[in-house]
């Protein structure tokens, strides 16, 4: 089965879902960067949500997701759009740790109980929304949720989940988000807490075969569900050797200059995907006289 997530309505309209399966893309993930399990967990769950966060826009628009807490992983960065394309890194890939008391990799400990959570959306014309939160728990699924609740108004519930093989490649990796429409009856409510509160992790879930639309069929009822969509979701970078060679030329002649002078060359690399890019010393006068002819 291929990554892909669903969006669908629940109880009549008085629910909003997403369900996400995103192993292979997390997959790709921890392959760039090298990262240990307990990291691989935390870039999991975060660009797990943030593609189905992705998936609330429309058209050309996207977010930047960015977890900032006072554990040893440093921050963690996601981007995502309406297309199903998401990137992300964190700071310090190279974090493990022991199973936590519950026998799960400890994330709270590797992302931190302080810190911030913040959502910064480009919905186009240069026009942005931010929203910040605080960590309210670190395991990341508690924090998106505590996001929607208090910076969007919206009561949610937000599950995500990573299962981690022993060669450190991504075994099951995915998520849920579940919304109340204003006026959803307390009936609905308690039906759906029930559901969540008797319902495996959702990485289990994944790791057994369920496919997004089977998610929600268990968190919500298969007969209280309609699906409305479907959207591949795959690890996409819009790096490239020109958008890099771009900032090079608005560096100006002189410092590209002392780049040839001194090192025959340059080399930059993409945080989010690892791709290195080399610049010769011909490519590097080339970048030098179009920064000319800009000027």
């Amino acid at each position: 089965m291929s990554d892909y997530l669903v969006k669908a309505l629940a109880f009549d309209g008085q629910v909003r879902a997403y369900a996400v399966r995103s192993t292979d893309t997390i997959n790709e993930a921890q392959r760039r960067h090298g990262t240990w399990p307990t990291a691989s967990a935390a870039i999991g769950r975060s660009m797990s949500a943030g593609v189905m966060m992705g998936a609330m826009l429309k058209g050309e628009e996207k977010l930047t997701i960015k977890v900032e807490g006072d554990g040893p992983l440093g921050a963690i960065i996601v981007d995502s759009d309406a297309k199903g394309n998401v990137r992300g890194y964190v700071t310090n890939p190279h974090v493990h740790f022991d199973l936590n008391e519950h026998g799960k990799l400890d994330v709270r400990r590797a992302v931190g109980t302080s810190g911030t959570l913040s959502v910064v959306k480009d919905i186009g014309m240069r026009d942005h929304f931010t929203g910040q939160v605080p960590i309210v728990s670190g395991e990341l699924g508690e924090d998106f949720t505590y996001y929607f609740v208090t910076s969007e108004q919206v009561p949610s519930s937000v599950g995500v989940g990573v299962l981690v093989n022993p060669d450190n490649t991504i075994l099951a990796a995915g998520g849920f988000i579940i919304q109340l429409m204003p006026g959803t009856p307390d009936e609905t409510i308690t039906e759906i807490e029930n559901r969540l509160q008797a319902i495996p992790p959702v990485s289990k879930l994944i790791e057994k075969g369920l496919t997004p639309e089977e998610l929600l069929f268990e968190l919500l009822g298969e007969e209280n569900v309609k699906i409305l969509d479907k959207m591949g979701v795959q690890f996409e970078c819009r790096c490239s050797k020109e958008r890099f060679g771009a900032a090079i030329a608005s560096l100006g002649p002189d410092e590209i200059q002392e780049m040839i002078d001194e090192e025959g060359g340059a080399e930059t690399q993409c945080h989010f995907c690892n791709e290195t890019y080399h610049y010769s010393a011909d490519e590097l006068t080339e970048l030098k006289n179009e920064g000319n002819n800009l000027q």
